[in-house]
């Protein structure tokens, strides 16, 4: 075995059972990955600088793919279900022998790193990957120690990727030839069969979401931005409520973009860099982000790239709509990027009501916070398919439903908790639909939407009259700067406000049926601050 590197850790890889490897590289630098991925045909340099790379027939996550294993330590806090799948400890342990075999005599490459910017809590992680591309995805996305700290690294969460090493799911107790397993006793993350790389920053999320409740720090799935004067806003939000677009303001600092952790020393970021979605990004309309994609060190994934003049094209979605860019935070230029931030003063929960009936801002208490964040609502639009006509909820708990290893009531709580404690005003903003549902509707203008966040940033709600929302409980203001006064009243926007009433009715019936496989955890209080309660 060959050892190439300038900080190579004294933790050697044999703690993760790898033995007679070929070469290993540690912790290469950007330029020095650059060069691995284009000299083994894994990449190409695109003009301007990034490297474009193809992840083949998986273009996104693999839900159906991920397992925790089911081990004593963990058992009884896992919220086992749906989403948190088990998987034995048996069949674990054969993968596991299966895939460092299948690694013997091959290259890997090493990144030894930090999850999370607060050094009171930050977990040491080490990500060794099958190829270049994947270790540069990793140096990105992750915050790197000091050069003096890299001997010393002694990683307390192992990730292991081989996208060309494929499970037997007849003997592997899988689903399918791919696999993203989770071992919290042995602090150990398989991932094989899949060349996505988001797999590898969604399982150390997946880890800091499981760890860092026991230190009293609220894991979120939301953006972080801070004004000039030093106050903290975060924005919660699916797919397509614009939490990456409506956080990416020149005149805040960001601090992060996905993923961040709330401790008694205020907000901090998980990561070290972003992973963006690319497709028909624009020079006018996102002009920061769009920025990275002409830079060395970004990494296109599945963007594509015209092979003659090394120009991308983000408008074209024929390998897939989830074209992504991964690159360093400091490519923004007006990143913090320490990454932390001070107690937030402002929560705004987004979500995209394509019925047409959720009004565009209202004011949540503090236990109206804990429901809508355990219910994660966000709408579909009605598709193309032949008879789908409507749109149709989308319910994800704590607004990251996938990543969450813990019940969301524990999350909840802990986010009620901090919100009592720093008097942190939260906003339920509509960036979906009023006058009619998707359809007949009309999307509410971004500038207005922008005009809703940048008020309830400012402080500028305060003292405005509210009026109570008689379906869904909510205190809506009458007025905002900026935002047409019929606008903030969804019914008044109908052309029949009886079928507003019937849509609004579907709509509370359909939060409160899904609130139903939370009941039994949840405070009674909490349940009865939902719509029509």
């Amino acid at each position: 075995m060959r050892d190439s590197s300038r900080h190579h850790s004294d933790h050697g890889l044999e703690n993760h059972g790898l033995y007679n490897l070929n070469s290993v590289y540690w912790n290469l630098t950007t330029a020095e990955l650059y060069e691995e991925a284009i000299r083994r045909r894994e990449a190409m340099l695109a003009h301007l600088g990034p490297l474009v790379v193809r992840t083949g027939h998986h273009t996104g996550r693999s839900a159906n793919d991920k397992f925790i294993v089911d081990e004593p330590g963990s058992r009884d806090r896992i919220w086992w279900g749906k989403v948190n799948k088990p998987i034995s400890e048996a069949h674990f342990e054969r993968l596991h022998t299966r895939m460092v075999s299948y690694l013997q005599m091959k290259d890997v490459y090493v990144q030894d790193c930090y999850a999370g910017a607060d050094p009171d809590h930050r977990l040491p992680v080490r990500i060794i990957t099958e190829t270049a591309w994947h270790n540069l995805f990793a140096r990105n996305l992750f915050i790197q120690p000091a050069d003096h700290e890299l001997a010393d690294h002694l990683p307390q969460f192992t990730v292991i990727n081989s996208p060309r090493f494929h499970a037997d799911p007849g003997i592997d107790g899988t689903n399918s030839e791919t696999f993203i397993l989770v071992n919290f006793a042995k602090r150990l993350v398989l991932i094989g069969g899949t060349s996505y790389a988001g797999e590898i920053k969604k399982s150390i999320f997946t880890v800091m979401n499981y760890l860092m409740p026991s230190s009293d720090v609220l894991p979120m799935h939301c953006s972080a931005n801070m004004s000039t004067d030093g106050r903290t806003a975060l924005f919660f939000g699916l797919s397509g409520t614009g939490k990456t677009t409506l956080s990416a303001d020149a005149s805040r600092l960001l601090i992060g973009d996905d993923e961040h952790g709330w401790s008694d020393n205020g907000v901090f970021n998980f990561e070290g860099g972003c992973y963006a979605k690319m497709i028909r990004l624009s020079r006018e309309n996102e002009p920061e982000i769009y920025s990275t994609t002409e830079r060395f060190g970004t990494i296109l994934e599945n963007v594509t790239l015209d092979s003659a003049t090394r120009r991308v094209d983000l408008d074209d979605d024929s390998l897939t709509e989830n074209t992504r860019g991964a690159y360093h935070i400091s490519a923004i230029p007006n990143a913090k990027e320490d990454g932390c931030g001070g107690h937030p003063d402002t929560l705004i929960f987004l979500t995209a009501d394509a019925f047409g009936v959720l009004p565009p801002i209202a004011r949540l208490t503090a236990d109206q916070a804990m429901y809508h964040f355990i219910s994660g609502y966000t709408a579909r639009v009605a598709g193309t398919e032949k008879g789908v006509t409507e749109p149709s909820p989308v319910f994800s708990a704590c607004y990251g439903a996938p990543f969450m290893p813990l019940h969301p009531h524990d999350y909840a709580q802990l986010l009620g908790r901090r919100i009592e404690k720093h008097q942190a005003e939260v906003w339920l903003i509509n960036t979906g639909w009023t006058g009619g549902p998707y359809g007949e509707g009309r999307r509410i203008p971004i500038p207005h939407t922008r005009a809703l966040v940048n008020a309830a940033l400012d402080g500028r709600l305060k003292g405005i009259a509210c009026r109570r929302d008689p379906v869904f409980g909510l205190d809506v203001p009458e007025s905002c700067p900026g935002v047409p006064d019929e606008l903030l009243d969804p019914r008044g926007t109908w052309a029949d406000p009886e079928r507003y009433d019937r849509q609004a009715a579907r709509l509370a019936a359909m939060f409160r049926e899904n609130f139903e496989e939370y009941a039994d955890e949840v405070d009674p209080r909490i349940r009865a601050a939902g719509p029509g309660a």
